[in-house]
């Protein structure tokens, strides 16, 4: 017996050319015709067998003793989903896809880019920081506000945007796709207010040297506003810490994405499946989504699945590494399908995974380990899949697998999936995604009790310079509580001098000295791969005192620090606020 009924000793087959192939009374499979609600063999149909044949028009029942089709649901199902125009085109793909056997070559790979975005690229430390990225091989590219300048320091063929982050409607979203990590070293300018020569040379020497005056736009502007505006612009390519919430959360869950079953009915099965809200169903006692139902082989079926009505508008995850579902196994194993496409007969992108019986759990799938399947064949030459265009999403559980292969978990029989959230999700371990040079001292105005006269002239000059830590410190905030991982890096005062000393990393914004800006640009470098460097604040200096300078011996210069060493020391959570006792700035 199966799980629905007897067995059937006569199966509904696939037919390649539309309808049905069922064993009639001759032994022989021949191409069932519908009649709106009727099936019956050309080769063994009668007029004296009309009244025995005839059928109720909402099944069709093989002749044999099968299980009953409920054409009603058949239709249902087509039409639920788009109204699809091509039936019998569905069918056909369908039934191939649960039981077709396929070729088993690699198939392609998703091709991955991580772009990183170089802000501030002609300044002191930005265009070292290009350099070195550069060196690695890794793919850049820089926004800058004056074309000419950045391709006669960068290179002519130099991957440019041309924008302004005090301009908003300069940062079209667009410009950045693809880019998936942030060194930003944008930074106001200040200079001598008695001018500079051509290259800058007292600029470099720090402001230590000279009586300083803002150029051009205010702290405010570059520090604060293009802070919010590099934000906007980037946050949907670099992505978020906790991910990007499909389907969850506390609010009607079947309002964003709208679900509809989608089973073996459509080759002639009868296992049936449901989509449902349980309002107190999580693990939290808040609301959870259900895929739920009974799969059975008769008629030559067995398999069940909920799919996504298409997308209005493509998700873009492509500043993900993967989806996570949040679920209760019951011990089975399940396929997640992706879609990148609004068409019905097309590639999905799948992977199998399994679940432990009565426990909520986190299932992660990167997209690199998503497979091309059409028909249920791995489609070696299909394109790798494309995280920036998801338009539909699909649970599945089923009899089989891919080429031809079972699932192991299968049994007849009701099944309950239930399931709080799908979300796309960055890779763990988590890396930096925005990279932000700052400046020690940024906490230090007004802060009590503090002595200003031993402190650096950016700090004793703050409200004569625009409360230019003051706002850098207001955009170091925006960037902590835009959720983006994210690394802060505080240089003291910044050096033309080689790098290669020894140095001092600390937390807590109390430190004063100097620092090379190749230096600061190799550990901007070393955070972007460095999960010890996620969400951590942090001032820097060389242990060389600002009175002495500091060279190297080109023909044996020092080798190149392990930066690991200082990340892994470093705590989340300290910005050096701490001591300003709920007493801000005031601008």
């Amino acid at each position: 017996m199966s799980c629905c009924a007897a067995s059937s000793s006569s199966p509904v087959l696939a037919n390649p050319r539309g309808g049905f192939a069922a064993s009639c009374s001759t032994g022989r499979n021949h191409r069932a015709i519908l009649h709106g609600s009727r099936q019956f063999c050309p080769i063994t149909y009668s007029p004296a067998r009309r009244a025995s044949s005839r059928l109720s028009r909402r099944e069709v029942i093989a002749f044999a003793g099968q299980q009953s089709w409920d054409i009603g649901r058949f239709v249902r199902t087509l039409y639920f989903f788009n109204g699809p125009p091509n039936p019998l085109k569905i069918v056909e793909s369908i039934i191939s896809s649960f039981t077709g056997s396929g070729p088993s070559e690699a198939t392609k790979k998703m091709e991955t880019s991580d772009v990183v975005l170089v802000t501030g690229a002609t300044g002191g430390v930005g265009r070292r920081v290009v350099d070195i990225l550069r060196k690695k091989g890794l793919p850049v590219r820089v926004l800058a506000r004056n074309e000419e300048k950045a391709r006669s320091m960068l290179g002519p063929d130099v991957d440019l945007i041309i924008g302004d982050v005090t301009k908003e409607n300069t940062l079209d979203p667009k410009y950045f796709k693809g880019i998936k990590k942030v060194v930003n070293a944008v930074s106001v300018i200040v200079g001598p207010k008695e001018g500079d020569t051509p290259d800058r040379q007292k600029y470099k020497q720090g402001i230590k040297f000279f009586e300083p005056e803002i150029k051009g736009p205010s702290p405010e502007m570059v520090e604060y506003i293009g802070m919010q505006n590099l934000i906007n612009a980037v946050k949907n390519s670099v992505g978020l810490t906790e991910g990007k919430l499909l389907f969850g959360g506390t609010d009607n869950l079947s309002e964003k994405l709208v679900w509809g079953a989608l089973d073996d009915v459509v080759m002639g099965g009868v296992s049936e499946s449901t989509f449902q809200i349980q309002p107190t169903g999580s693990e939290t006692g808040g609301p959870t989504g259900l895929f739920k139902g009974t799969v059975c082989t008769s008629n030559n079926g067995g398999f069940t699945s909920i799919r996504t009505k298409n997308f209005t508008v493509p998700e873009d995850l492509s500043a993900y590494d993967g989806i996570e579902l949040r679920v209760k196994g019951d011990g089975r194993r399940y396929k997640l399908i992706v879609r990148t496409s609004f068409e019905w007969d097309t590639v999905g992108y799948i992977a199998s995974f399994n679940t432990n019986k009565g426990e909520w759990q986190s299932v992660k799938i990167p997209f690199s380990s998503l497979n091309p399947v059409f028909r249920a064949r791995t489609m070696p030459d299909a394109p790798p899949f494309d995280a920036s265009n998801v338009t539909s999403l699909q649970l599945m559980f089923s009899k089989f697998e891919y080429d031809g292969k079972l699932n192991p978990t299968f049994t007849e029989g009701p099944f309950e999936l239930p399931f709080s959230s799908i979300r796309a999700c960055i890779n763990e371990p988590m890396t930096p995604r925005f990279v932000h040079v700052s400046s020690a001292g940024v906490t230090r105005p007004e802060r009590p009790g503090l002595d200003l006269s031993k402190q650096p002239p950016a700090v004793r000059l703050n409200k004569e310079l625009g409360s230019i830590l003051t706002y850098k410190l207001k955009g170091e905030d925006l960037i902590r509580e835009s959720g983006i991982p994210y690394t802060i890096v505080r240089p003291c005062a910044l050096t033309e001098e080689p790098a290669g000393a020894d140095l001092i990393f600390e937390q807590g914004d109390n430190i004063t000295g100097k620092i090379s800006r190749e230096e600061v640009a190799r550990i901007c470098v070393a955070a972007l791969a460095s999960p010890n460097a996620v969400d951590k604040n942090f001032e820097v200096k060389s242990t060389v005192p600002f009175s002495e300078p500091f060279a190297v011996d080109p023909s044996n210069p020092p080798p190149e620090k392990d930066y690991e060493v200082y990340f892994k020391e470093l705590k989340a959570g300290i910005t050096g606020k701490e001591a300003l006792e709920g007493t801000p700035a005031q601008v």
